[in-house]
């Protein structure tokens, strides 16, 4: 395929990212105040920039400016919706919520080995067919398909399974 040549109206995106890079990292800078984040930011504008035909472009300054404050308008509301997160779970003492508590964790942990415990106690095909159904959102007939079985069979054998997995997790 032959390679575009690049008027002063279309730039190649090579020469844009020559052109702008610099640009758009003092733009961040001064927004930012954070070397790290303005590089990310001027890496997005690329990534975004590179699936743009810079043919239709009108003014790729206007352009990139205009999608550099777009990631900053992006970026602030973000910030915004974390820190507002973080104000009301903070403020709401009495939901005593902490993420990171450590005795939810390990009861977690415990809860989980738990589910794993009982899908390994469960038959080869029976535990195959609820892990591709309930976990990997596969269809009940694609299922069917690959055991060379019906519908009905996999939903038996998911019946057992969810029944199997009641009753352990109902004795822990």
């Amino acid at each position: 395929m032959p390679s575009r040549s690049a008027t002063p109206s279309h730039p190649t995106f090579e020469q844009l990212n020559r052109r702008f890079r610099p640009a758009l990292m003092a733009f961040f800078l001064r927004r930012l105040g954070h070397h790290a984040e303005a590089e990310d930011l001027t890496q997005e504008v690329f990534v975004r920039l590179a699936s743009v035909d810079t043919d239709r472009m009108d003014s790729s300054e206007a352009y990139i400016f205009r999608m550099a404050a777009n990631l900053l308008r992006d970026r602030s509301r973000r910030e915004k919706v974390r820190f507002d997160y973080r104000a009301t779970a903070q403020a709401d003492e009495d939901a005593n919520l902490d993420l990171l508590d450590p005795s939810r964790v390990a009861a977690s942990r415990q809860s989980l080995e738990g589910v794993a415990t009982a899908l390994r106690e469960l038959p080869e095909d029976t535990r195959i067919m609820f892990v591709l159904y309930r976990l990997e959102h596969l269809d009940r007939r694609d299922i069917a398909a690959a055991f060379e079985t019906s519908a009905s069979t996999v939903d038996r054998h998911l019946a057992r399974a969810m029944a199997h997995l009641a009753r352990r997790m109902g004795d822990a």
